[in-house]
């Protein structure tokens, strides 16, 4: 009888650049203080990427990271997905390509995806329907953002929320046996929300709204968001995704180790915690330290986790997301 192939997570890493700032250094830039971000959002710090730092870098350093936990040299990666709202370039070449470039990862395709902060949940879903019809053995999915590049760092509503960094997580091919701790990628639920994708966008820079220079305001170019639209969208699809995923498992909610989140506010999970009765305690929360990193939030958690002893062979992970598009989904795994 022919074994079951998973797609099983080998190795996980992260990097965020080493510039810290607090809120305290936000309230010299604008109308705003560390009392008022902290109790809003839960956020104490973020990390910023030097001026000479892109995307690609910061992802660099993370697949790298991983590849090292993993034991994998790079020439065996047979696809880079990069998750992404700020590539390096504008529609090509892709961030992913680079990154391809960068590790020596000679023998591997390489794309972006574009799902805003639910990208990394999307790579881990596509990794795994690469690897269990057995088209690729080992696919490395990054999550990476310099989110600091588009924020428009005189608008008090958005410049506090977002940070940088990437987290990384190699994919591969692994049989199912008997006997052992069971490994893999459970299953996943992928949605979107395209109606009001115009709730967090960057208004100009693209074929909708080319930039016309002299012509175009220069803050079309960042980042735009409607916090309450999002934040109620946001509510409703965490729960709803939760949900999704437990009964198409028929688990519960007991048999979930840690919920993963994406990192974008801590009133949103107390929110939707509240709504499921789940205790906060049953979420991993790390945004004190890191802000909203879009698309590499699940990764830097997940690396955090790692990093504290609170991941075991065969722990059930739920990770549930939602982000600009709009964009929400999770996934079930075992560690």
């Amino acid at each position: 009888m022919k074994q079951k192939i998973c797609a099983v997570i080998k190795g996980i890493g992260s990097y965020v650049p080493s510039k810290r700032v607090s809120n305290d250094d936000l309230a010299k830039l604008v109308d705003t203080s560390d009392e008022w971000i902290y109790s809003h959002t839960g956020i104490k710090n973020r990390h910023i990427a030097a001026e000479n730092e892109a995307t690609s870098d910061l992802a660099a350093q993370a697949a790298q990271m991983a590849l090292e936990k993993a034991g994998c040299p790079a020439s065996l990666i047979d696809l880079i997905l990069v998750a992404t709202a700020t590539p390096d370039y504008l529609g090509f070449p892709s961030t992913a390509c680079i990154v391809q470039d960068r590790i020596g990862a000679e023998n591997a395709a390489a794309m972006d995806i574009v799902a805003a902060c639910t990208g990394f949940i999307y790579g881990i879903e596509t990794a795994r329907v690469f690897i269990e019809t057995g088209t690729y053995k080992h696919v490395l999915v990054i999550g990476a953002e310099t989110l600091s590049k588009i924020t428009d760092w005189k608008d008090r509503n958005t410049c506090v929320l977002f940070g940088d960094g990437a987290g990384a997580a190699l994919l591969s091919a692994q049989e199912e046996r008997e006997g052992t701790p069971k490994r893999g990628i459970l299953t996943s639920y992928l949605a979107s929300y395209g109606k009001d994708a115009e709730v967090l966008l960057r208004p100009a820079g693209g074929t909708r709204v080319p930039f016309v220079p002299g012509t175009t305001p220069l803050e079309d170019l960042f980042l735009r968001m409607n916090g309450r639209k999002v934040y109620t969208f946001a509510v409703s699809v965490l729960g709803k995704t939760i949900e999704t995923l437990l009964e198409k498992t028929g688990l519960s909610l007991q048999d979930i180790r840690y919920i993963v989140p994406h990192q974008a506010n801590v009133r949103i999970i107390e929110a939707c915690a509240k709504r499921l009765d789940i205790p906060m305690e049953k979420f991993f929360m790390n945004i004190e330290e890191f802000a909203n990193t879009s698309a590499a939030s699940i990764p830097i958690a997940l690396t955090d986790m790692e990093k504290q002893g609170l991941l075991n062979p065969g722990d059930l992970i739920l990770t549930v997301g939602f982000g600009g598009g709009l964009t929400y989904g999770g996934n079930i795994l075992y560690w």
